[in-house]
């Protein structure tokens, strides 16, 4: 079995992104999640291979999340056309976006992480995660409630330059956690949803957010920022049971 080099294109956005995929030279029967007897890597079975010839595969925006190893999270996004926000395609993206994040519960989501390179990212705190957490906890950490916010091309400036050090994970790095030092106070510049600038100072948690899901538009993800020797598997203890 022999790998190609394949194309993967979004020509609404301009976006083409070179990605490896796993392609048969001869029929083999293998289990579904066989490896490689040379590489260890992942490779598809012939059953896997014949339902994507019949169903082709998803196209951005996904309804999941892109993990690490996929190029557009290491892709510097593109500005979106302000001319374009109100458009089908956009809000095609907001809305995917929105229901990918409510549907995992995670507080912010950027758009490459849907598979689309386009400068986007929401958050929001519901009361329902704030509620889960003890008073001592969101006192500490800097919790608060917080709305849908949604920003294109957003800007950030830093308006606290000192550092707070704490545990974050990504959706996009599932199962994964680490430290990482964000700046204690931040403002973020924008468009919104309508295509209206709007501008939003952060404090504590949702300053980290802001800046988690501001490094994914330029392809920096948490593994790049992190202490490294407080990277864990948030499940280590499940593997000693």
């Amino acid at each position: 079995m022999t790998s190609s080099a394949t194309l993967l294109t979004w020509s609404r956005f301009g976006f083409c992104a070179s990605r490896t995929a796993s392609s048969l030279c001869r029929v083999l029967v293998r289990p579904a999640c066989s490896r490689s007897w040379s590489s260890g890597v992942k490779v598809r079975s012939y059953l896997q291979y014949v339902k994507r010839k019949l169903r082709p595969p998803p196209t951005p925006p996904y309804s999941h999340v892109c993990q690490v190893g996929d190029p557009v999270l290491r892709c510097r996004a593109a500005a979106v056309d302000p001319a374009a926000i109100a458009g089908p395609e956009i809000q095609r993206v907001l809305v995917t976006m929105m229901t990918v994040m409510r549907r995992l519960q995670c507080v912010g989501l950027s758009a490459p992480q849907v598979g689309v390179p386009l400068r986007i990212l929401m958050l929001e705190y519901p009361w329902n995660l704030f509620e889960a957490v003890p008073p001592a906890a969101r006192r500490a950490l800097g919790l608060s409630i917080q709305p849908l916010r949604i920003f294109l091309n957003p800007e950030l400036r830093v308006l606290d330059g000192s550092t707070v050090l704490s545990q974050e994970a990504c959706e996009s790095i599932s199962g994964f956690s680490a430290a990482v030092p964000r700046f204690r106070s931040v403002e973020v510049s924008g468009l919104n949803e309508k295509g209206q600038e709007v501008t939003w100072q952060a404090s504590g948690w949702p300053a980290r957010i802001l800046q988690h899901e501001m490094d994914h538009l330029d392809g920096v993800l948490f593994l790049d920022r992190m202490d490294s020797r407080t990277f864990i598997n948030i499940n280590w203890q499940e593997h000693n049971e």
